[in-house]
């Protein structure tokens, strides 16, 4: 129940915090850009700049309908208008806005890890219909009796990355084996992956020097014409030795634009990796979220549990979770940091 008193003083914390008169610079800027003749000549970068310009014009239009509420007494709607701004603060990342490349793999235990990976990827895909986001498939592969060995999408929303990027690491399944007579308890891992969607910019260069490329049929679609042609991309980064496939579409310049996409996050990571380690070398506690850093577990078997072991947030409601109800999990962790 929101009291008067306690939403005119959250209200207030949050409009020092929001700052609405940098969004409505912001927004004059981008509008005068648009004005201009020489803007839509690149299609792309203006695209993303209209997106951008969008977004700023909803949080504006938010902050004066609280203002509006406030003025008119309405605490009711203020109130839950101010928890979802609060929650927006959280996400003042460079990149957490942006859309998200989200790839989940198959670890130990075989094929039962690989049918773990497909009931993950079920579950994000759950989600991401249920934030009303979309999602399309750049590289996907099967696995050989069951499941996925790896999978992996790009994520279209606003704040894909920056909800979604609290998945990383590893997640534990504990189960009933359903591929034996004996139904034995089942211990399987996967890795997830998030990474944002970086355009190209001056903050992440990719020379074409640095660049090796090599072309191969496409082997996780049907059909004869696909695999007459080479249109599957590998992409290695010789500085770093990162290799990047693709092969999801049909055509080679789309698979090379995805697997582009990939290799400019993948480099955006290592930058924030290393600034990372080196704000906390005094501190410690940072980790790479890699095959070292288990984040959640999903028990199904002799109990139903899943717990997050970053905020001991836990339910039992297993159903659910796997069915895409993240949220909760999402909010204690942004809770966690407040």
């Amino acid at each position: 129940m929101f009291t008067m008193d306690d939403v005119k003083e959250r209200a207030a914390k949050l409009l020092t915090k929001i700052s609405i008169d940098e969004k409505r610079k912001k927004v004059r800027e981008l509008e005068a850009q648009a004005a201009n003749p020489s803007f839509w000549q690149d299609h792309k970068v203006a695209a993303q700049k209209m997106k951008d310009l969008s977004i700023l014009q909803k949080e504006i239009e938010e902050v004066e309908m609280l203002q509006a509420y406030i003025s008119e007494g309405d605490y009711k709607r203020a109130g839950g208008l101010v928890d979802k701004l609060e929650q927006l603060l959280f996400f003042s990342g460079p990149y957490d806005v942006c859309n998200a490349i989200l790839s989940i793999h198959s670890g130990q235990g075989g094929v039962e890890a690989m049918d773990w990976t497909a009931m993950l990827y079920r579950m994000y895909t759950r989600f991401i219909e249920k934030k009303g986001w979309t999602f399309e498939v750049i590289e996907e592969i099967p696995g050989e009796e069951a499941g996925i060995k790896s999978v992996v999408i790009s994520v279209d929303g606003q704040y894909a990355y920056g909800m979604l990027k609290w998945e990383a690491g590893v997640h534990r399944l504990v189960r009933q084996s359903p591929f034996n007579a004996d139904k034995l308890r089942q211990t399987s891992f996967a890795l997830v992956e998030v990474l944002p969607q970086i355009e190209e910019s001056s903050e992440v260069v990719i020379k074409e020097d640095d660049l090796e490329w090599e072309f191969y049929r496409a082997s996780s679609h049907g059909g004869q014409n696909v695999q007459k042609v080479s249109s599957a991309v590998r992409l290695r980064h010789k500085p770093t030795g990162i290799i990047v496939t693709a092969q999801a579409e049909r055509y080679q310049g789309q698979n090379r634009e995805n697997a582009l996409k990939i290799l400019r996050a993948k480099l955006w990571v290592l930058s924030e990796e290393e600034r990372k380690r080196e704000e906390v070398k005094l501190k410690g506690g940072y980790k790479t979220p890699g095959w070292g850093n288990q984040i959640r577990s999903y028990v199904l078997h002799p109990y139903h549990m899943v717990k997050d072991l970053r905020t001991g947030y836990e339910t039992s409601d297993t159903e659910n979770v796997l069915n895409g109800g993240l949220d909760k999990f999402i909010e204690e962790e942004l809770r966690s940091l407040s």
